[in-house]
């Protein structure tokens, strides 16, 4: 099974819990443990971690910043742990966790249906062609030894028979894993935020997302600057903190080059996919423009 996008170990989830996710420098000794009230159950290589980092900013919320991974791989440890790991909150706070993987996970909706039926769930999705390669790079990073991204992604290379059992093609097949999430979610409680969009208008999107959650829109233009050399925006340095904020060297890096027959024929096979998928959401996101701008 291919990695998820950390693996987060007991001795950071119980840090995490005690030092109200923020890093230890500010323990709050005030409020309670909460399960959340938001989630952000994904995609991986979509976004969440700038999207996290992001609603952090907030004052009205408080999210724990590893990935508890309950609703998948740690359910069996029962609320009581899940509530442990969250940060402490005061009246009117919101608790949040981001675990990218749950939006696949067959199990998620039905478990976090039944701690609260009335999560918000944020999605966060990207051209799938594109977040594929990005999750073949990561994966190349830890094992340089994998097989090339061609061949991993085809079952027949000649007939062009994609492998949609292979989880970096299978994860942005976003309309299969929707329909699940809908068999106990209403479409008003998941709210959809573009992957592109969050790097080209962060604030545009961190308002969607501000008004989606309840909450003041806090976090606006003034918070973010673009970083040339990674590529997207970064989070202006906060008054208590000496540096900005920007994501670690795992983000941003550079893809492989891919042959471009094989970009044609994913996205051949995404689109009736990508259609459907705008269909359920009533939101176009765009991902066939790459293909008619070339």
């Amino acid at each position: 099974r291919d990695q998820q996008e950390s693996s987060t170990t007991d001795e950071e989830l119980s840090r995490a819990g005690s030092a109200g996710g923020r890093g230890g420098s500010t323990t709050p000794d005030y409020g309670e443990q909460r399960l959340p009230q938001a989630l952000i159950v994904g995609v991986k290589k979509g976004g969440t971690r700038a999207l996290l980092e992001a609603i952090r900013a907030h004052p009205d919320v408080r999210a724990v910043g590893t990935e508890p991974h309950f609703f998948d791989r740690n359910y069996h440890r029962g609320l009581e742990w899940y509530r442990n790991v969250m940060p402490r909150t005061l009246e009117g706070q919101i608790t949040m966790e981001k675990t990218p993987s749950y939006f696949v996970t067959s199990e998620a909706p039905r478990r976090i249906h039944s701690m609260a039926r009335d999560t918000k769930l944020i999605v966060v999705v990207r051209d799938p062609v594109t977040r594929a390669i990005s999750d073949y790079t990561q994966t190349l990073s830890k094992k340089p030894e994998i097989p090339t991204f061609e061949v991993l992604a085809f079952k027949n290379r000649t007939l062009g028979l994609i492998d949609a059992s292979w989880s970096a093609i299978r994860i942005g097949l976003y309309a299969l894993h929707l329909e699940n999430w809908l068999q106990y979610f209403p479409l008003a409680q998941i709210h959809f935020v573009s992957g592109e969009r969050l790097i080209t208008d962060p604030a545009g999107e961190m308002a969607k997302v501000q008004d989606f959650l309840g909450l003041k829109r806090i976090v606006t233009e003034k918070h973010f600057y673009f970083n040339k050399t990674k590529g997207f925006p970064c989070l202006k340095k906060p008054e208590d903190s000496s540096a900005p904020r920007c994501l670690g060297k795992s983000k941003g890096r550079t893809h492989p080059k891919i042959d471009p027959d094989v970009i044609h024929r994913l996205r051949k096979f995404y689109k009736p996919f990508n259609v459907m998928f705008y269909q359920m959401t009533g939101q176009d996101f765009q991902w066939e423009q790459e293909e008619s701008d070339k």
